[in-house]
């Protein structure tokens, strides 16, 4: 057995995979050309956001069976691609919740207690030069206690935020996830409701849902039109959720307040961008889920799951449960990129 690192191995990597008597090579990727060669010949594969991993990348692996994420994100994978071939998608679901959740809270604190712009004034000399000119912030600051906090998407990120912001005192979280019934609010104090009631009630919004055609630009200018002039906007989760040109001209117009991101429709956003040039918009380079921590732990968890899948056991996740189905029938058939792996379909739920 072979398995492509895309990169190099982290952590425990490499030992995890002699112990299992796997191979192991590793490239830099930064083609599809270059992806396919370097997974070519591989049963499994760890691979990064760039380059995709699309379906001529796919289909040109004929022995490929694993696909393997960093994190918790697969949407750099043609899923639909990888289910008709046979080739499990795996991500570790889990993994970063804390750092993203804790990300999300800071970001909305950097906003209603103006962290950056009081950091980068005093620096510049104005609290030595001009004591009084610190207080020019009172009326931008603000408080979270008391106010409606609305957050998109109440999976386990979603959910941990809501953990967090209730700490500060809010009145009200309101939540809007069309997958999520009440009962899975009432065990966080949360309440369902639909997206315009979200989007008019709130004061503070965190985004935490997929990717997908269904939620892409769900932030557009309709959207922001709808949201309270002085509503914050947080987004860690993905980057074309948010219509860019139209938050940029919605906070010069002022029909929001403030926004932070973590994630951008393009990445790394340009330096031209409108958005870096607002004073009233935060960005950070999709950071959100980085510590020491998630590192380590995703390392081991991402390189389990090309071993367990590959040795017929149950991976941490399954982001296409639906291939279960696929291999089930080339093992009847023609087994091809499956012949003699173990059958993993028993440990395994669609």
């Amino acid at each position: 057995m072979k398995v492509a690192l895309q990169g190099r191995a982290q952590g425990r990597q490499r030992e995890l995979y002699e112990a299992a008597g796997i191979e192991i090579v590793e490239g830099r990727c930064r083609t599809e050309d270059e992806m396919i060669a370097l997974l070519g010949d591989a049963d499994g594969a760890q691979v990064g956001i760039l380059p995709l991993t699309s379906r001529r990348v796919l289909e040109s692996c004929t022995k490929l069976k694993v696909v393997s994420r960093f994190g918790v994100g697969v949407d750099s994978i043609d899923l639909d691609a990888a289910t008709e071939l046979g080739v499990m998608v795996c991500n570790v679901p889990g993994s970063n919740t804390t750092e993203v959740a804790d990300h999300a809270m800071a970001l909305l604190l950097s906003l209603t207690r103006r962290l950056y712009d009081a950091v980068r004034s005093t620096r510049e000399g104005a609290w030595a030069d001009n004591p009084r000119a610190m207080g020019a912030y009172t009326p931008g600051m603000r408080r979270l206690a008391g106010h409606t906090v609305g957050i998109i998407g109440f999976g386990n990120i979603g959910r941990a935020f809501a953990a967090r912001v209730r700490g500060f005192g809010v009145s009200r979280i309101l939540a809007y996830d069309p997958y999520v019934n009440q009962l899975g609010g009432d065990l966080y104090g949360v309440q369902l409701v639909g997206l315009d009631e979200l989007l008019t009630e709130s004061d503070c919004i965190s985004i935490h849902c997929s990717a997908t055609e269904e939620t892409r630009h769900l932030i557009n200018a309709d959207a922001l039109k709808r949201m309270k002039s002085t509503a914050l906007l947080v987004n860690c989760a993905r980057g074309p959720i948010i219509d860019e040109q139209a938050l940029a001209e919605g906070l010069e117009a002022g029909e929001i307040d403030g926004a932070a991101l973590d994630v951008t429709e393009v990445e790394p956003l340009p330096s031209d961008s409108p958005l870096l040039k607002l004073p009233n918009c935060y960005v950070t380079p999709h950071v959100a889920a980085m510590s020491a921590v998630f590192v380590a732990e995703t390392a081991v968890m991402q390189a389990e799951n090309v071993i367990h899948v590959l040795t017929g056991r149950k991976p941490h996740g399954l982001a296409n449960p639906e291939v279960i189905k696929t291999v089930a029938v080339m093992r009847q058939a023609e087994p091809g990129r499956w012949a003699g792996v173990p059958d993993f379909s028993m440990a395994l739920q669609v």
